[in-house]
């Protein structure tokens, strides 16, 4: 064999050699990126398992102008409206009183916190910001306690505890909500109107694992009556059994749990159509189906199953979550000012009133529905509560 022919052979084999490399290495590319997407997935979904939702966020992004500026700097103001008639809201302004407390810090004294006393905050018969510093615009509590995610709910055990020290006596119903919370006061009066602040019950978006009655969701804000304030607070908070004693963990999770320990019942706040009234997300989020329905985690959660679209929403809605400061004036003027002329809509007739421990008829629903309900809770929302 000449030379020649060895090199030549030698050449072959060396191509197809870098042919069996490069193939080689391809393939170990693509299962190796294969494999990391799937550890990424299983780690999503087992930390899913402790933070359910927090940091999820999801919606059309084409307003991110409005998510990333603080608001404006003075108050942007308001006006009446000669033809207005607000006769039943200042009848249920007087005989249905909420202390509403927002869970702030520091750092948003000024970006965030200010918009909710100039917009929502302001329809509250008491407006309480809880903080880490004393601010004298928004008179914001100093509470004892540091700041960050993994003292939440420490700060909100604090919280509970000022207020029955100091405010108990001041309202019948106690709000508690975040600074990017959007809170329609008076359709929670309406809401709250048929019962006695003296039944242990607290309302909600109701989600369903980890506590057995459910618990509901901090974003779109929870509102305790005084009843279930003097329980967590006197009995729950005080006793390791009943409640967790360190500051870390889910507070909305282990307020839940404080509270089904000391038989204050998670209320179903849904219209008598069968409709939410608090929501954790956007206004948009929720009506438009293809956005929700990315977030697999929130149909698992949720406690009562909701229509898509319009169907999802109570015309009654009464909270929304992760809005902006310059959201909170939009929505503002939406709600309060901005209406169709020639189109008058009547309220719809207040309620009877129930007696301590009553609570309203469980909300029509489709027998799907129903059926899921029930067996989702024993708690028959028609008897009195222990």
């Amino acid at each position: 064999m000449t030379a020649n022919s060895l090199l030549g052979r030698s050449i072959l084999n060396g191509g197809r050699s870098n042919k069996r490399s490069l193939v080689a290495l391809t393939v170990g590319l693509v299962v190796g990126f294969c494999l990391a997407e799937l550890f990424v997935y299983s780690s999503r979904l087992e930390r899913a398992d402790f933070e359910p939702y927090e940091g999820h966020r999801f919606g059309d992004v084409n307003d991110a102008h409005m998510q990333e500026l603080f608001g404006p700097e003075h108050d942007v103001g308001t006006h009446g409206n000669v033809y207005e008639n607000s006769t039943i809201a200042e009848k249920l302004y007087s005989e249905v009183k909420i202390l509403c407390w927002i869970m702030t810090n520091p750092a948003n004294h000024q970006k965030k916190a200010r918009h909710v006393k100039r917009t929502w905050g302001k329809r509250c018969n008491k407006l309480i910001f809880m903080s880490s510093a004393k601010d004298d615009e928004l008179d914001a509590v100093a509470l004892p306690i540091g700041e960050g995610r993994n003292n939440l709910w420490g700060k909100t055990k604090e919280a509970y505890k000022y207020i029955y020290a100091n405010h108990i006596n001041e309202a019948d119903w106690f709000l508690k909500a975040d600074e990017d919370t959007y809170t329609i006061v008076e359709n929670m009066r309406y809401m709250l109107y048929p019962y006695n602040p003296e039944t242990p019950v607290y309302f909600g978006c109701k989600f369903k694992p980890y506590v057995k009655q459910g618990f509901m969701s901090g974003g779109a804000g929870y509102v305790l009556s005084k009843e279930a304030v003097k329980r967590f607070v006197t009995e729950a908070i005080p006793n390791p059994k009943l409640c967790k004693q360190n500051n870390t963990g889910a507070e909305d999770i282990e307020i839940g749990k404080c509270l089904e320990n000391v038989k204050v019942l998670a209320g179903d706040s849904r219209d008598s159509s069968g409709r939410g009234r608090f929501f954790p997300f956007l206004p948009i989020d929720h009506l438009i189906p293809s956005l929700i329905n990315k977030q697999l985690w929130y149909e698992q959660y949720i406690f009562h199953k909701t229509d898509e679209g319009l169907g999802c929403c109570s015309d009654n809605a009464i909270s929304f979550h992760y809005v902006s400061p310059n959201q909170m004036y939009v929505l503002d003027y939406h709600i309060y000012h901005l209406w169709p002329y020639g189109i008058i809509k009547a309220p719809d007739p207040l309620p009877n009133k129930l007696a301590v421990g009553q609570l309203m008829p469980t909300p029509k629903v489709s027998l799907t529905e129903q059926s899921t309900d029930e067996a989702s809770s024993k708690v028959s929302t028609d008897k009195k509560t222990p």
